[in-house]
């Protein structure tokens, strides 16, 4: 990959530190989502952490897409296994939530800038973090693609949120933290739809990242598990976590009291819960075009 630095100059003291936790094996939009992030030069991405997907081997088959990815771009970043499952009472702590820890300590000082973790599905290896390590709360910015949010509080759940359900404790106890968190949720990540002819047209041509994320996009698209899909329509729904932290004003937020999460992922109202971030709408032409853009100018001819 050409150096995004190179081709985009921004000023340092606009970089920010990210970490990217993702379930990169479960379906095909994270993919896009780190190579969107890989592409952006205001970050500064220290590792890449895999995420289970509650199944058997889960985190392992999430690690070894990162490492496609990666080769695919031929970019060089850390990549750490994470918890292998839900949270326990009895858990150790994982290789990635012990590089949470140690990177959030590692930024500490009067002039350290908070350290933005980008998660893109179950929480569990900041859940982890957090649990084994509290005071880190006040050095990292979340940023999750999760829940319901608030929109659906006291109806029926329209359907089980993914990414909260895969671990529901770590959910609740990283929203109860304390930590800043931005929350991205279900109404809001479904907004960013494309095409498979749009991505034939826009992504499959550049590079070997290009080929890969069309083409993984395609076999997914034809297996089992997408029984759910709409046939030729794809939401990028993990690339809002790209996207507000390189602009965090590209959608509409509130800040209000975090949802606590049941255990079918409905979001309900719990009194005293602290005050996050929750995105209303992000702004789809902003995601897509930087990323098609990237792609074009890092990988082109």
């Amino acid at each position: 990959m050409k150096n995004p630095n190179d081709l985009i100059k921004i000023p340092d003291y606009k970089k920010i530190r990210v970490i990217i936790d993702t379930d990169a094996a479960c379906e095909a939009d994270d993919p896009f989502a780190i190579a969107q992030a890989l592409m952006s030069p205001k970050f500064i991405v220290k590792g890449i952490l895999a995420e289970h997907f509650r199944e058997p081997g889960s985190t392992k088959r999430s690690y070894d897409e990162v490492r496609t990815v990666l080769e695919a771009m031929d970019v060089d970043v850390p990549v750490f296994m994470g918890q292998e499952g839900p949270l326990e009472t009895d858990n150790a702590v994982s290789p990635a939530a012990q590089f949470i820890i140690d990177e959030a300590n590692n930024g500490a000082g009067s002039d350290a800038s908070p350290l933005y973790i980008l998660c893109q599905g179950a929480i569990t290896n900041v859940a982890m973090a957090l649990r084994a390590c509290p005071q880190i709360k006040d050095k990292i910015i979340i940023v999750w693609i999760g829940t319901h949010g608030i929109q659906n509080i006291g109806k029926p759940v329209p359907f089980r949120e993914f990414n909260a359900g895969n671990d529901v404790p770590a959910a609740n106890e990283v929203l109860q933290s304390g930590a800043k968190i931005w929350l991205i949720p279900s109404d809001v990540y479904t907004t960013i739809n494309v095409t498979l002819a749009e991505l034939k047209v826009k992504v499959e041509p550049y590079g070997k990242i290009g080929h890969h994320l069309y083409h993984n996009m395609i076999d997914y698209n034809l297996s089992d598990r997408a029984g759910w899909t709409q046939g030729e329509s794809w939401s990028l729904g993990d690339s809002p976590a790209i996207a507000v932290a390189i602009n965090p004003g590209c959608g509409k937020f509130v800040e209000a009291p975090a949802p606590f999460v049941n255990e079918d992922t409905a979001s309900v109202a719990r009194e005293g819960s602290p005050v996050i971030r929750i995105y209303t709408s992000v702004d789809s032409r902003f995601i897509l075009e930087d990323f098609f853009a990237k792609l074009k100018l890092f990988f082109g001819e």
